[in-house]
């Protein structure tokens, strides 16, 4: 009971039914004050007489019939009134003096009264009102406590008219939406991040139990031990990846201006001394380049944005075909854009494409393939930068995919200050 007492729903109903009842207080109280100001003269009209006083008495104990006329002024310039019109004034204004308090005395007791059974479907009608308000607020209180991680898909689906708790329970159920995505990517993740540390282990097992079994020979051992080196250098590469991306989830220590056009030249080159990149003009089966670098430099971290850049020139090249194009521009409105020819995608497929570990096919477990988190890194430093990455297919014949990254006109977000235990 006490809860019931304390219950937002008994608070409305309390600020309800005080609004109510004092509405239906205020409106007996300006009919009073109203019929108060005019109720005697219009009572004083209608049983003024001019009948004399001796007449008005003798009628009023024989029980005789009494004419009355309406109350008349003395004509201008007449002289003063008569005594007997001066008693009949008097026996006049006690009457309806005596009218009106009664009248006025039956009106408050009625007033009285029909306010007091006015109150009780009023409180009624308050508690009802407040419940039908609080309803969508209850079904939205009873699904967040039944949620947990199994039942993410559950929604409130509230089906009533446009309005404020419409809304609140549309964006509940929004932020129902993103949570069980966000939820889903992190299994994901973990199920992916596990598989991808696994799989190097069990080849470095495999060669070690196998390849070295009994006295192999030299050439073999120099085989394995080769072996074991690339494994062992596709998993620090894993793990930085990892860090890397752990690092740009934490958002921004320390920003400066960056010339992301001189950084986008400086990784193209980078890429194409070690021979395993684009270059300026088709050889070799690499991908043309086409260049259109505007001047544009943008507030961030220069070693996440290299990073950035590099993965996305790193994506574009191993995702291309033998005599491909690659384009890269910038511009001065803040966007930097990368598009490659290749293999036709879903455009349905592209978001998740996103995500870490995952990728347009099957992991064929052969050298230069990638862990999946090129560009999951870019998506996870563009968001540390505030910029706003959009992907899209790009259609047949050429295919392929188009990245732009449209950072902010002002400073990148700084990482908020770790909070003191």
């Amino acid at each position: 009971m006490r809860a019931v007492l304390h219950s937002e729903r008994a608070r409305l109903t309390a600020l309800y039914g005080s609004l109510l009842v004092l509405a239906g207080g205020g409106l007996i109280a300006l009919i009073n004050i109203l019929l108060r100001g005019g109720l005697y003269t219009r009572i004083s009209g209608a049983v003024t007489t001019a009948v004399p006083g001796t007449a008005f008495e003798r009628a009023a104990v024989e029980g005789q019939p009494l004419k009355a006329v309406p109350a008349q002024r003395l004509p201008p310039g007449a002289a003063e009134p008569t005594q007997e019109q001066l008693r009949t004034w008097a026996v006049t204004r006690n009457l309806s003096s005596a009218v009106e308090s009664a009248t006025l005395h039956e009106l408050l007791i009625v007033s009285l009264v029909a306010l007091a059974v006015f109150a009780v479907p009023s409180i009624w009608l308050a508690w009802w009102m407040a419940g039908r308000v609080l309803r969508p607020v209850g079904v939205i209180t009873e699904t967040a406590r039944r949620l947990s991680g199994e039942n993410l898909h559950e929604r409130i689906g509230l089906e009533a008219p446009p309005g404020e708790l419409k809304r609140l329970a549309d964006t509940f159920d929004g932020m129902l939406d993103r949570m069980e995505s966000l939820v889903g990517a992190q299994r994901r993740f973990a199920a992916n991040a596990a598989h991808e540390l696994r799989t190097p282990l069990a080849v470095q097992r495999a060669a070690a139990e196998i390849g070295l079994a009994g006295d192999p020979p030299p050439e073999k051992v120099a085989r394995i031990r080769s072996k074991l080196i690339g494994v062992a250098e596709s998993s620090e590469h894993l793990i930085e990846s990892l860090l890397l991306l752990a690092v740009s989830e934490e958002g921004l220590e320390t920003t400066a201006p960056v010339d992301l056009a001189a950084l986008v030249e400086v990784e193209l080159t980078e890429a194409a001394r070690a021979g395993a990149g684009p270059e300026s003009g088709p050889g070799a089966g690499r991908p043309d380049v086409v260049r259109d670098l505007a001047p544009l430099v943008v507030t961030g971290d220069r070693a996440l944005l290299a990073h950035l850049v590099r993965n996305l020139l790193g994506n574009a090249v191993r995702h291309n075909r033998p005599g491909g194009r690659i384009g890269v521009a910038t511009s001065a409105d803040g966007a930097l854009t990368v598009s490659n020819t290749g293999p036709v995608i879903d455009p349905a497929d592209v978001p998740r494409l996103l995500e870490p570990f995952r990728r347009r096919a099957e992991r064929q477990h052969i050298a230069g393939e990638g862990a999946g988190l090129g560009l999951s890194i870019v998506a996870s430093v563009a968001r540390a930068h505030g910029a706003k990455l959009v992907a899209r297919a790009n259609p047949a014949p050429g295919g392929g995919l188009t990245v732009r990254v449209r950072f902010p006109v002002g400073p990148a977000p700084l990482r908020p200050p770790p909070q003191e235990s």
